[in-house]
């Protein structure tokens, strides 16, 4: 595999649940002869190779991200694939938080889901360019131009045609190229020959329809190639590929790809996409942060003579030790060298290095700047920077969202609590939407997550690896507490009676933040002329925060507060921090209880598609979970219908799913947003809460 950098390229693969994601990858390590035999994500043989783990054979789905490195032509691809199930969705965070580029893959009937829009989300924050594959066209149903048009219109996404596919449905048997106008065929047992023939004839119109449209949307970004287009002239192939390059790389053109990966048609062309397109490390832009400083920022360059930077973004168990999966940026990482964890300040010796393929592995004596590879018993947390001693650098962290429901677990027999709590604590470290936590009244383990499914996956893993048997308590709703007004506080502390004693005094202000913030918490200090010396700023922030954790209403905890500083007194002698945090918890819980405190709910994104003839029935069962019922779509004989539903209304939905359309529908939820719950709801909520509590002492 070539060592030059400029052929490498990091890819993730992204999708909406059952687009056929793993089944595409199975196909590109087939092509790319990584491995000699076909395995298909469900039934027979043995489980599709990027899904190792037992459970994801059996469920057909993804749950982690396995790493690969696959060459292609001159290329060295590092292949990433992600899950597509959106209690997953920290894995899919992570994957694209390392990755340089992405093939975002899309079911040809069902076009861009809710997931598929989450995936989009997610790689518009981490910047991450693309490329679409129209997967799934050999279906009933298959429309590739619905799908492109879903693409601008669903994500705005600038997504253009690149080829168009020979045949559909049942008939597809290969795509043409809008370039060059050449139709390629995928011949023999396995689609791995390649016939390169002209234009059917029926299908010349289309493709130069097709190219006029696809040879504008180029010309957009490139003067000489419009010039060329208006003087009738073609542009060279290499001003159109590096143009397109330069469009795709900028984030502003999706090339779009037609094929079916499990009918083995359209994939090495859209391997060559990914060559010729996709950037490689030098390509991509990545920064670190000094450590302690929030502001400063220091360009990472991939070079592999350079002090050494590298983040862990993945963490296995396994027998041997803990596996951790390891993104160079910079210079080289080398077995037996000392490096820094930068999180905690240990120093490490590394003592294996892996080129990783699913879960098959190659020892290598170093890696360099662009790398995925895996180093084995490191131990670390996840999102954690290594550099060389003494380079005080931290990678930027990814954005974890906060859990939304919780499970409590037991053991009935004694001796299993140990081989719980030993897994428990894995599954932290390796996911960090994932929490435990001891409940102080009842004295039960509580574990919290993104859904249901997140969690029941985590406890049939506890049962099948480490073989404990646990129990689970009913789901608990995460419920939030917000105010919803402003009001000032104004708290003094005071303990003057001999001996050394406490004063501070603090004034200021809390009020709502905006209602799609990301943060859940912001402190301004806007105190003037020293009133509360900066020392004690931190000490202020603090006891602020304690109070955050159990509100007024059902000790649950507060989010969306801002709290501005804009006065105080302090003594000379008897002022402290401790003065000033107990000053601050004081205030603010006088501020929270006078705010007009109320009850918010997790709401869910749930998309359900159904057989038309259910439709009536799933609306008004969504109705009647409190559910707000949004837009509604129709392909070929499927209704998908789009709603917001309390996560609290949404428990055991799936059975009655399942007994509403006899087995046919199927839905997709994730968390969207926390909403004030109603009166009779918060009512219901605090009531629950209060008995609870008082069981509890």
């Amino acid at each position: 595999m070539s060592k030059d950098l400029k052929l490498t390229r990091n890819i993730g693969i992204s999708a909406h649940i059952d687009s056929g994601k793993t089944t595409l990858t199975e196909r590109i390590l087939f092509y790319t002869g990584t491995i000699h035999k076909i395995e298909e994500v469900r039934g027979g043989g043995d489980g599709a190779t990027m899904d190792h783990m037992e459970l994801e054979k059996e469920k057909g789905i993804t749950i982690t991200s396995a790493a690969t490195t696959v060459a292609w032509k001159d290329n060295k691809i590092n292949i990433i694939d992600t899950p597509g199930h959106v209690d997953f969705t920290v894995e899919v965070e992570r994957s694209l938080r390392v990755l340089d580029g992405a093939i975002l893959v899309l079911c040809g009937v069902a076009g861009v889901q809710s997931q598929s829009i989450t995936v989009d989300r997610q790689m518009k924050r981490y910047k991450v360019p693309r490329l679409a594959f129209i997967n799934k066209l050999d279906r009933t149903g298959a429309n590739p131009e619905k799908v492109t048009s879903d693409l601008c219109e669903k994500l705005h996404l600038n997504a253009v045609m690149f080829q168009l596919p020979i045949g559909i449905e049942g008939d597809l048997a290969g795509a043409v190229d809008l370039f060059t106008r050449k139709a390629y065929y995928n011949r023999g047992d396995r689609g791995e020959i390649i016939e390169e023939l002209d234009v059917p004839a029926d299908m010349v119109d289309a493709v130069e329809e097709k190219r006029e449209i696809m040879m504008e949307a180029v010309s957009m970004f490139d003067d000489t190639i419009m010039e060329k287009l208006l003087e009738g002239e073609e542009p060279t192939a290499e001003e159109f590929h590096t143009t397109v390059r330069k469009a795709v790389i900028a984030n502003e053109l999706v090339p779009v790809y037609m094929g079916s990966a499990f009918k083995n048609r359209g994939v090495q062309p859209m391997l060559d996409a990914v060559s010729r397109y996709l950037p490689s490390p030098l390509d991509v832009h990545n920064f670190a942060k000094k450590v302690g400083s929030e502001d400063e920022q220091v360009e990472l360059l991939p070079k592999a003579d350079l002090p050494m930077v590298s983040m862990a973004f993945k963490i296995t168990d396994e027998t041997f030790g803990q596996l951790t999966y390891t993104r160079v940026y910079q210079g080289t990482l080398k077995k037996g060298m000392t490096m820094e964890n930068t999180r905690t300040g240990k120093r490490i010796r590394l003592g294996r290095l892996l080129r990783m393929h699913s879960d098959d592995r190659a020892n290598i004596d170093e890696a360099s700047a662009g790398d995925i590879v895996a180093m084995v018993g490191v131990d670390c947390a996840s999102g954690d920077t290594f550099t060389d001693v003494d380079v005080d650098l931290t990678c930027e962290s990814m954005f974890v969202p906060e859990p939304v429901i919780s499970f409590s677990v037991s053991c009935p027999d004694s001796g299993d609590y140990d081989k719980m709590s030993k897994a428990l604590q894995r599954f932290m470290k390796e996911d960090p939407t994932f929490r435990v936590h001891t409940d102080e009244e009842s004295k039960e383990t509580i574990i919290s997550g993104m859904g249901e499914l997140h969690l029941e996956i985590y406890v049939e893993r506890i049962k099948r690896e480490y073989k404990a048997l646990v129990e689970v308590g009913p789901p608990q709703v995460n419920y939030r507490e917000a105010i919803t007004a402003a009001t000032e506080f104004s708290y003094t502390h005071k303990k003057q009676s001999g001996g050394s004693g406490q004063f501070a005094v603090v004034t200021g202000n809390i009020e709502p933040m905006e209602a799609n913030s990301e943060e859940t918490y912001e402190f301004n200090d806007l105190i003037k002329g020293g009133n509360i010396p900066s020392e004690y700023i931190p000490a202020v922030n603090k006891g602020c925060q304690d109070v955050m954790g159990e509100g007024p209403l059902a000790a649950f905890p507060v989010v969306g507060v801002r709290v501005n500083l804009t006065d105080g007194k302090y003594h000379d002698v008897d002022s402290s921090d401790m003065a000033f945090r107990i000053a601050a918890r004081n205030a603010m819980r006088e501020a929270i209880r006078k705010a007009s405190p109320k009850i918010l709910e997790p709401m869910m994104k749930v998309e359900v598609e159904t057989p038309e003839e259910y439709q009536g029935s799933v609306i008004g069962d969504l109705s009647s979970r409190r559910g707000i019922i949004g837009a509604m779509d129709s392909r070929s004989e499927v209704c998908v219908v789009n709603a917001s539903v309390p996560l609290a209304e949404m428990f055991g939905y799936s059975t009655a799913l399942r007994s509403m359309s006899a087995g046919k529908a199927t839905y997709t939820m994730e968390f969207e947003s926390f909403t004030h719950a109603p009166n009779n709801i918060a009512k219901e909520v605090m009531e629950a809460r209060a008995e609870k509590l008082k069981n509890d002492d």
